[in-house]
């Protein structure tokens, strides 16, 4: 077993709904004693309603998505933590626009994003951003597999919506170290050799720049 080190303070891990973000970063944050931030999507008392009726209540879900975002950062990133190696994080506050523009009717999106610039410059940006890309049919079966109810009618489109957002967003970045990791023949929760060959990758250091790596 490779025992390493993180050459960043700052790692977030994003993907679409299904992409395995949260195992993944929290399987990191125990292994290598780092600072752990999950985002608070359960309290969202507006997610379940989405699913049901996304026209109606796809605006306050996104709002709502972005404070507790910015609120939970804000608090987590502005204090240092001296018993903490570094910090990781299931999301990247961005996923707000990322959503929004894809589930939102554009005076609504016109809105959304004036607030999101207000708040995003406040914010700091990650020293490494993971995606995880999985084919939409391994989504769904991550989602079927944790039997979350209000995500079990997500249909295949909107995931390709969102997976299309994230490589619109990825494709847009100068100055951020991306790495864009194909995880559709690993299995890094169950099996501790992909989890292993995804450490190897993940705590290299890079330059800035969109980073393509498939397994």
């Amino acid at each position: 077993m490779t025992v390493h080190t993180s050459p960043y303070q700052f790692i977030a891990i994003e993907g679409t709904i299904g992409a395995g973000k949260t195992s993944l970063s929290s399987r990191i944050a125990h292994d290598f004693n780092a600072r752990l931030i999950l985002e608070q999507f359960e309290d969202n008392a507006f997610l379940p309603r989405f699913y049901e009726d996304q026209e109606k209540y796809a605006f306050p879900l996104e709002m709502s998505f972005m404070a507790s975002r910015f609120q939970q950062l804000k608090d987590q990133l502005g204090t240092h933590d001296l018993f903490k190696s570094f910090t990781i994080a299931d999301y990247y506050v961005a996923k707000s626009l990322i959503f929004a523009r894809k589930t939102l009717q554009s005076d609504e999106f016109n809105l959304f994003q004036r607030f999101f610039h207000l708040i995003d410059v406040s914010l700091p940006k990650p020293d490494l951003l993971v995606y995880l890309y999985l084919d939409v049919d391994k989504l769904q079966l991550n989602i079927k597999r944790r039997g979350r109810t209000y995500e079990q009618q997500i249909k295949d489109e909107y995931l390709s919506q969102i997976q299309s957002g994230y490589f619109d967003f990825i494709r847009q970045q100068q100055d951020m170290r991306i790495l864009l990791l194909d995880t559709n023949q690993l299995d890094f929760v169950a099996n501790d050799a992909h989890y292993q060959l995804m450490l190897d990758v993940i705590f290299k250091t890079y330059p800035p720049g969109v980073h393509r790596i498939t397994f």
